[in-house]
C-alpha cells in the first residue's frame, strides 16, 4: 500500500492521457470532502464540504478547504457534483461560488434545494444541473454516471467519471439499508455492472471500516422511539442533524401516534424541514406541525421539540437550552433524545450538554442507553460485499480519520486487490492514474482555511496559538515611555494583567529589573523601539515563568518621545 511521505514536493506536469486526483479535504478527519479531478486541462469537483471546529480552534465557525492550488484554475472547472446534502459535503460551496459565481452544481432535487437555500442567504444564484440515478451527463472531458445510494439524508448519489485515461468512482457517503424508509436502495447492480466494465480507481467511504458487521436497519430505530414516547410524561425534546430527513420523518411518525404536536427550532432545522415537505421527501399530516409560539397553548404532554445541537455545539438550540440561554427552558421530568452519533472529537461538548440538561431533572435519551441512532455509513460486511461485486483494479480509501483510512484499505486487500494498487492519501497528496496503475506523485497546499464572522482564511494557525493562550494563561500589558534620542526610560513601567492570576501589586518585583534592562540596552545603543519591546517581552516573561511558571501572552506597548 502506497501512502503519503513528509517530502513529497509538487506534482509533475500530468502526463497526457492520465488522469489526477487531489483530495483537498475529508482525508485524515471527517468532514470537509473535496476532490478534485483533471483530466485534458480541465477539472471536476465533487463535493466542497466544511469541517466543524474543535475547542483548540477557539472562535472559529467554520474550516474550508484550501481552494489555492485550483485558484488560478477556476475557468477550467467544468462543474461541481455534489453527492448529497450534507455540511460536510456542500458548506463550503458558497465560499468556492464567491471566487466564480457561473460554475455549474451538478446533484439530485434534495441536494440542490438545499445548496440553494444556503447560496440565497449569501446572495448567490447559481446554475444547476438537477440529475437523478441512472442519468448520465458529459461534463467537459468527464462522461458522469449517477448511482442511487442510501444514506442518513434522501437522494444521495455516487458518480462513475469515465475518461480516456479509464473509470474512477466515487461513493460519496453510503450504506447499505435493505429497508429503507423511501424504499431507495444502495444499486447493486449498477455498480456490479460498472464492476464488469472495468473500474479503474475506487473511492470508497472510510467511516465505519473499522465497525465489524452490517449497520443496523433505520427502521429499527421507529420502535425505540415508540417506547421513549409511550413513557414520557411531559414535553419532548429531540436534537438531530437539520438534514436528517428519515430521522425526523420517524419523530414526525411517532409523535402523530401520540397524539402530540411537533415544533422545529433552529433557523437551519426549520429551513431544511420546509425543503424537505415542500419537495415530497418528508410526510406530515396535516396539523402535526406547529408554530413554537403556540406552544404556550398546549399541555407539556402533547408537546415535541425537534431542534439542532445534537453535536454539543455552542450557539445550537439544545446546547442554549442546557445552559438556561433559550427561551424554551428544561424542567423535571422532560424526555431529550439526542438522534444522533458522536463525531469523533465532539464527545466533551456532547457530555457536556447531556450534564446540563440532566441537571435540570431532563431524562436524556442517547446512543450510549438507548439504540436511538443508526449509522449512514457502511460497516466492515457491506464494505466486503462492495468490494467483491466491484472488484476495483486501484483503490483509495476516503472520508475518515487515519486508522478508518487503514482500515478500509485492509478491507480492500481481503478481496483481492493488490496491495500495490492501493492508495492511502491525505488531504493534498496527489494521485495520478496512469495506464492503469493509481501512484502517489507529489502535494499541493492543503491546510485549514478558518472562517470566523466574515473573515475567510485571515486567522492563521498562529493567531489561534495567540488565542488558546490568551485564553489559558491570559495577558500582561507593559507600557512604558524611552526617549528616542537616548534610549533612556522617562515614563512606567506600567503593567497590567488581565486573566493571568497574578495581581497588579506583584509587578512591583519586576518593575526595576526592566529598568535595568532598558538602561544597559540604551548604554549599548540599542534604540530600535521594536528592540526594545521584545527586550521587555524576554524581561516580563522569564520573570512570571521563573516566579509563577506560567507562561501568559505579554504586550510590551513603547512609545518614543
Amino acid at each position: 500500500m502506497s501512502h503519503p511521505h513528509p517530502e513529497l514536493g509538487p506534482p509533475p506536469a500530468l502526463p497526457e492521457g492520465g488522469l489526477r486526483v487531489t483530495p483537498l479535504g475529508g482525508l485524515g478527519e471527517i468532514g470537509r470532502n473535496m476532490t478534485v479531478f483533471e483530466y485534458g486541462g480541465r477539472l471536476l469537483i465533487v463535493d466542497c464540504g466544511v469541517l466543524f471546529p474543535e475547542e483548540e480552534q477557539p472562535g472559529i465557525d467554520l474550516i474550508l478547504p484550501d481552494f489555492s492550488s485550483i485558484r488560478d484554475r477556476l475557468d477550467d472547472i467544468d462543474g461541481i457534483v455534489l453527492t448529497h446534502g450534507h455540511e460536510d459535503h456542500i458548506g463550503g460551496v458558497p465560499y468556492l461560488l464567491r471566487e466564480k459565481p457561473d460554475i455549474p452544481l451538478i446533484g439530485s432535487k434534495l441536494t440542490l434545494a438545499l445548496i440553494e437555500a444556503k447560496l440565497q442567504e449569501h446572495r448567490i444564484r447559481p446554475y444547476t444541473l438537477e440529475v437523478a440515478e441512472g442519468d448520465r451527463e458529459r461534463l467537459g472531458p468527464f462522461d458522469c454516471e449517477f448511482i442511487a445510494v442510501n444514506h442518513s439524508i434522501p437522494d444521495a448519489l455516487a458518480v462513475a467519471i469515465r475518461t480516456p485515461a479509464g473509470m474512477a468512482v466515487h461513493t460519496g457517503d453510503f450504506k447499505m439499508d435493505q429497508l429503507p424508509l423511501d424504499r431507495r436502495l444502495t444499486d447493486l447492480p449498477a455498480f456490479a455492472r460498472l464492476g464488469e466494465e472495468g473500474i479503474d480507481l475506487l473511492l470508497v467511504d472510510s467511516t465505519n471500516a473499522e465497525v465489524p458487521g452490517f449497520v443496523p436497519p433505520e427502521r429499527d430505530i421507529s420502535n425505540v422511539l415508540r417506547q421513549v414516547f409511550a413513557g414520557a410524561q411531559k414535553r419532548i425534546i429531540v436534537a438531530s442533524f437539520a438534514s436528517h430527513v428519515h430521522r425526523i420523518q420517524q419523530i414526525l411518525d411517532a409523535a402523530h401516534e401520540y397524539g402530540r404536536r411537533v415544533a422545529f427550532v433552529g433557523r437551519s432545522m426549520v429551513r431544511n424541514m420546509g425543503i424537505a415537505r415542500d419537495l415530497g421527501y418528508l410526510q406530515v399530516p396535516a396539523g402535526l406541525v406547529v408554530d413554537v409560539k403556540t406552544l404556550d397553548d398546549l399541555p407539556d404532554d402533547e408537546v415535541v421539540l425537534v431542534c439542532t445541537g445534537s453535536q454539543g455545539e455552542p450557539m445550537a438550540a439544545l446546547s442554549r437550552m442546557a445552559n438556561r440561554d433559550h427561551q424554551i427552558r428544561i424542567v423535571q421530568g422532560d424526555t431529550v433524545i439526542l438522534a444522533s452519533s458522536l463525531i469523533p472529537g465532539n464527545e466533551n461538548a456532547v457530555y457536556r450538554v447531556i450534564n446540563g440538561l440532566t441537571r435540570w431533572g431532563a431524562n436524556v435519551v442517547h446512543k450510549g442507553n438507548a439504540k436511538v441512532h443508526v449509522s449512514g455509513h457502511a460497516s466492515a460486511g457491506e464494505l466486503l460485499y462492495f468490494y467483491n461485486i466491484c472488484k476495483p483494479r486501484n483503490l483509495m480509501p476516503v472520508h475518515g480519520e487515519w486508522r478508518h483510512l487503514r482500515a478500509n484499505a485492509e478491507l480492500g486487500a481481503l478481496t483481492g486487490v493488490p496491495k500495490n494498487h492501493i492508495v492511502i492519501a491525505e488531504d493534498g497528496v496527489v494521485v495520478d492514474l496512469v495506464d492503469g496503475v493509481a501512484k502517489i506523485v507529489g502535494k499541493v497546499q492543503a491546510g485549514y482555511v478558518y472562517v470566523d464572522g466574515l473573515s475567510v482564511g485571515d486567522v492563521t494557525d498562529a493567531s489561534l496559538k495567540d488565542r488558546r493562550i490568551l485564553g489559558d494563561e491570559g495577558i500582561i500589558s507593559v507600557f512604558l515611555v524611552v526617549d528616542s534620542t537616548t534610549g533612556k526610560l522617562v515614563g512606567g513601567p506600567q503593567i497590567h494583567a488581565r486573566g493571568s492570576g497574578i495581581e497588579d501589586s506583584m509587578f512591583s518585583a519586576v518593575s526595576p529589573k526592566i529598568e535595568e534592562a532598558i538602561a544597559k540596552s540604551a548604554s549599548d545603543g540599542v534604540l530600535e523601539p521594536h528592540q526594545v519591546q521584545q527586550l521587555v517581552r524576554r524581561t516580563v516573561g522569564k520573570w512570571v515563568s521563573d516566579t509563577y511558571r506560567r507562561r501568559p501572552m505579554i504586550l510590551p506597548v513603547v512609545v518614543e518621545v
